[in-house]
């Protein structure tokens, strides 16, 4: 698909982080070693060895340096009781210092697994067209991948879609898949973005981006529509925006990245587990 890049208690989870109230400083703790894994969603997610496993600033597989709060934030839950970060899209966001487990190019394929609660059908802190980033590794001329949700109202008629995009360094167009359905505010939605440069293809033939809905194939569009070339760059994973050009206003929970393709199987139990999780 044609998108672009415009170039310009949670306290458990929080307690061994540095809270950053502005700026963008990253937490110099050392990795704190493995979390207790509590919850049925949690156990199915760490079954299939995520390579970063994020709940709040924390990363459950004790493996990354703890995160950074920029600019504050709200405690929630998922349904299922595991806490969440919720923001009020006005420059509120998390930063994790960048390492392999957030990049494409390290290993040619990354899956990223996250939960969202949209809190508003209009962003007041959007960019482009009418969008925000949800989350994402990238900076100006360091760009590398996204998660975007559209406004309701915005520019290239495109209602409340969700999408994730791979880039070139430089940005300008990327390749994306998406999803376009009503969404409803306060509603929990569970995305899972794939990139794959590996697996090529007669119809793929630089890879593939995949996006799924709660455990559900959506789209896949190839990676050569735009010749991305995803390259590593020294940019922070963050949570809540991109590169600072729009934030999110809304929850986010439970990101897991892998360096390896889920297969849909376990992508679909991950999202029943929460599901279970939850009428429990």
């Amino acid at each position: 698909m044609r998108r672009t890049s415009s170039v310009a208690p949670l306290v458990a989870a929080l307690s061994a982080t540095a809270v950053v109230l502005a700026g963008h400083a990253a937490s110099s703790e050392a990795p704190a070693g493995p979390a207790a894994i509590t919850s049925r969603y949690e156990r199915a997610v760490m079954a299939d060895h995520p390579a970063a496993f994020l709940q709040g600033t924390a990363d459950l597989t004790g493996r990354g340096r703890p995160g950074s709060i920029v600019g504050g934030h709200s405690a929630t839950s998922l349904p299922n009781g595991d806490p969440a970060v919720a923001f009020n899209g006005h420059g509120q966001y998390l930063r994790f210092a960048n390492r392999p487990a957030f990049r494409i190019a390290s290993k040619g394929v990354l899956t990223a697994e996250y939960w969202i609660r949209p809190d508003t059908l209009q962003f007041s802190d959007e960019e482009g067209s009418g969008y925000v980033y949800i989350l994402g590794k990238g900076d100006p001329g360091r760009h590398e991948w996204y998660a975007r949700m559209y406004s309701e109202v915005n520019r290239e008629l495109r209602p409340n879609r969700l999408s994730g995009y791979a880039f070139k360094p430089s940005g300008g167009l990327g390749s994306g898949s998406y999803f376009q359905d009503p969404v409803a505010p306060g509603t929990w939605i569970h995305i899972t973005l794939v990139v794959n440069t590996n697996k090529r293809s007669e119809r793929y033939p630089m890879g593939y981006v995949k996006i799924y809905k709660n455990g559900e194939l959506r789209d896949q569009d190839s990676l050569a529509d735009y010749d991305i070339r995803v390259r590593s760059g020294s940019a922070p994973l963050r949570v809540g925006t991109g590169y600072l050009d729009s934030f999110f206003e809304g929850a986010v929970g439970n990101v897991a990245l892998y360096r390896k393709e889920l297969a849909p199987k376990r992508i679909r139990a991950h999202t029943e587990a929460m599901q279970v999780s939850a009428r429990r």
